[in-house]
């Protein structure tokens, strides 16, 4: 039996891991730089945030994942909290391992602690693979996102 998946908010100590991740990934390798300063930046933000979790997936002691989960108050749904999850990955090593599924069913173990009774995300339209890996743990695609690069 392979060793249990946990996961757990992450730490100063994870972020080479979660860097590692999002550059493991065929966009974030052309889009995530080298430098770490930016990100030291924002993970302070991110952990200052009470609203704001990063959480890692782990295995045996190694980061294999990662999730940024942001609770976010909303009127309509009668006042639904809702948790928007962004920068999903999960290591090359063990993307198809059915890791991906046991830490969405630990991300929504998290949501509903955490009072939200809706979760939400987008993925890059180039991500047939992953569109269809959501649908399939149960996401429904009711919504177009649009995303708009600031200067």
């Amino acid at each position: 039996m392979p060793p249990a998946l946990t996961t757990r908010t992450a730490t100063f100590g994870d972020l080479a891991d979660i860097l590692a991740l999002l550059r493991d990934d065929v966009l974030g390798a052309n889009r995530e730089t080298t430098g770490t300063a930016s990100y030291e930046r924002a993970f302070d933000d991110i952990l200052a945030d009470p609203n704001a979790d990063i959480m890692v997936a782990v295995r045996s002691g190694t980061v294999v994942g990662c999730a940024q989960v942001n609770v976010l108050a909303n009127l309509s749904h009668q006042a639904t909290k809702r948790a928007q999850i962004e920068g999903v990955r999960i290591s090359s090593d063990h993307r198809g391992s059915g890791l991906g599924r046991k830490f969405f069913v630990l991300l929504e173990d998290h949501c509903r602690a955490k009072g939200c009774g809706l979760m939400q995300l987008t993925t890059n339209t180039s991500r047939d693979a992953t569109l269809n890996f959501y649908r399939d743990i149960g996401f429904e695609l009711t919504h177009h996102g649009l995303k708009k690069l600031l200067d």
